[in-house]
C-alpha cells in the first residue's frame, strides 16, 4: 500500500485547523476538552497516525507528524498537544518495546481517538524522575502499585495511561522502574479498584486540557501489561524514557507552531492597523521586530525537522537525544519571545481576548517547563559536550569533583 505523503497530511491538517480556530477560545475559557475536534482528527486519520500498519496505523514518521502538529498550533494549542500525544511519548513506547498482546491492546484505543496518559511526575519526584515513590509490588502472577502521580496530561479523559513505578520483587529488593498499562474510561465513571482521579489543577494556559493527580492504592496488574524492554527494568527506564525524545520534539513543535502562528497575526495587524496617519507597517522599529520573530521561527522549524529525521545512538528508533534537547529548547524559549512581541505589536488590543493572543501567550508559557524543563535539557546538552555525567545530586557532585 502507497504511503500517505507528507503534503497530503499537512494539508489535511491545515484545512482541519480552519474550524479548530473558531472553537479555540471556547475550549480555553470553558476549560473543557476539545471532544468535536478529536472526533474530527480521528475521522481524518490524525490520532495514531504514527502507529505501524499492522496495527491499524499508517507507520507515520516522526518527521510527517511534526508537520501536522505545527499546521495544528497554529490554530488551536490544545488540539496540537492532543496529537502529539497521540503519536509521540507514551503511546510510541508501547509500540516500540510493548508486547504484541499490549500493541494489539493499546493501538485501537488510541486509532478510536484517545489521548494516552504517561504518568511519571510526582509532588516529590519532578525533574528527578527517578526518585519517584511508587512501587510496584511482585504479587503471585502480577503486581500490586501504590502511590501517587501528579501533572498527570490527559488524567480523567484518557483511557490509556502507561505508569512508572519503582519494581520491588517478593523478597522486597528494588528491580528498577517498569512501565504498567491501564485501560479505563474515567469520562463514564469506569476505573478500576485502587485507581482514583484525585483533582484537577487550575492552569494558567491550555485549559482544556485537565492535569490531575492520580492516586493508586492496591491497584492490580497483570503480568501481560507490563512493559519491559529487554533490558529489564534496572536498565529498561532509560530505554522507556527513549520516548520522550520525540515527544520532546512534539512539545518544541507545538510551541513553534504557536509562535509561526502568532507571527502571522502580527504581519496582518501590521498591515491593518493605522497611527499617525500611516499603516504601522512603515514603522522600521516593528518591521525589525517583525524580522527577528521570523528568523526566529524559521530556525526553530529547522532544528526541529533536524531532531523529527533523526536517530538515536545504535540506530534507535526514536530521534537523537541531543538534538531533541537543544531543539526543544532552542524552540520552546524562542517561542514565548515571538508570541510576547506579537502581542506586544497589538498593544491593549492583543492584551484582551478580542485577539487570540494573550490566550498563545498562556499556552505557550508551558512549553519550557513540561517534557523537561529548559534548564534540565540545557544541563544534559552540556553534559554530552563535556564529556561528562552531570549528576544534580548534592552527593553526585561530591563524587564527580573526587574522581
Amino acid at each position: 500500500m502507497k504511503k500517505e505523503s507528507t503534503e497530503n497530511y499537512q494539508s489535511i491538517a491545515r484545512e482541519l485547523a480552519k474550524a479548530f480556530a473558531s472553537r479555540a477560545s471556547h475550549w480555553d475559557q470553558q476549560r473543557e476538552y476539545c471532544w468535536e475536534n478529536v472526533d474530527e482528527l480521528t475521522a481524518a486519520g490524525l490520532m495514531g497516525m504514527s502507529i505501524p500498519r499492522e496495527f491499524g496505523g499508517k507507520s507515520a514518521s516522526f518527521f510527517d507528524v511534526v508537520t501536522v502538529v505545527e499546521e495544528l498550533a497554529k490554530a488551536c494549542t490544545l488540539t496540537a498537544r492532543v496529537v502529539v500525544e497521540a503519536n509521540m511519548g507514551g503511546i510510541s513506547a508501547v509500540m516500540a518495546y510493548g508486547s504484541d498482546e499490549q500493541r494489539a491492546m493499546a493501538a485501537p484505543i488510541v486509532l478510536a481517538g484517545d489521548k494516552p496518559a504517561i504518568c511519571i511526575t510526582e509532588p516529590e519526584a519532578g525533574s528527578a524522575a527517578t526518585q519517584m515513590k511508587t512501587t510496584a509490588r511482585r504479587v503471585g502472577n502480577g503486581y500490586i502499585l501504590d502511590g501517587c502521580k501528579h501533572w498527570i496530561t490527559g488524567g480523567g479523559v484518557s483511557k490509556l495511561y502507561l505508569i512508572f513505578a519503582q519494581v520491588i520483587n517478593e523478597e522486597g529488593e528494588e528491580e528498577g522502574i517498569g512501565g504498567f498499562l491501564v485501560r479505563c474510561d474515567p469520562v463514564k465513571g469506569d476505573l478500576p479498584k485502587g485507581f482514583e482521579i484525585v483533582s484537577r489543577e487550575r492552569t494558567l494556559g491550555l485549559c482544556g486540557m485537565p492535569e490531575a493527580e492520580l492516586r493508586f492504592e492496591g491497584l492490580e496488574i497483570e503480568d501481560r501489561f507490563v512493559v519491559k524492554p529487554a533490558e529489564g527494568f534496572r536498565r529498561g527506564f532509560a530505554a522507556l524514557m527513549n520516548a520522550y525524545n520525540s515527544q520532546r520534539v512534539g512539545a518544541g513543535t507545538i510551541a513553534m507552531g504557536v509562535a509561526a502562528g502568532a507571527l502571522e497575526h502580527a504581519k496582518r495587524y501590521m498591515l491593518e492597523r493605522h497611527q499617525f496617519g500611516r499603516p504601522i507597517a512603515e514603522f522600521q522599529g516593528l518591521q525589525w521586530m517583525l524580522a527577528d520573530m521570523d528568523t526566529g521561527v524559521h530556525a526553530s522549524r529547522l532544528m526541529l525537522h533536524e531532531a523529527a529525521k533523526s536517530r538515536g545512538p545504535n540506530n534507535s528508533q526514536f530521534p537523537d537525544p541531543m538534538m531533541s534537547a537543544r531543539a526543544k529548547t532552542f524552540a520552546t524559549e524562542t517561542a514565548i519571545k515571538v508570541v510576547s512581541d506579537a502581542l506586544q505589536m497589538f498593544g491593549a488590543r492583543g492584551y484582551g481576548s478580542e485577539e487570540p493572543l494573550e490566550r498563545m501567550y498562556r499556552d505557550v508559557r508551558m512549553f519550557t517547563i513540561g517534557g523537561g524543563t529548559a534548564q534540565i535539557l540545557k544541563t544534559q546538552v552540556a553534559s554530552h559536550l563535556l564529556g561528562i555525567k552531570a549528576p544534580q545530586t548534592r552527593d553526585g557532585y561530591r563524587n564527580l569533583s573526587n574522581a
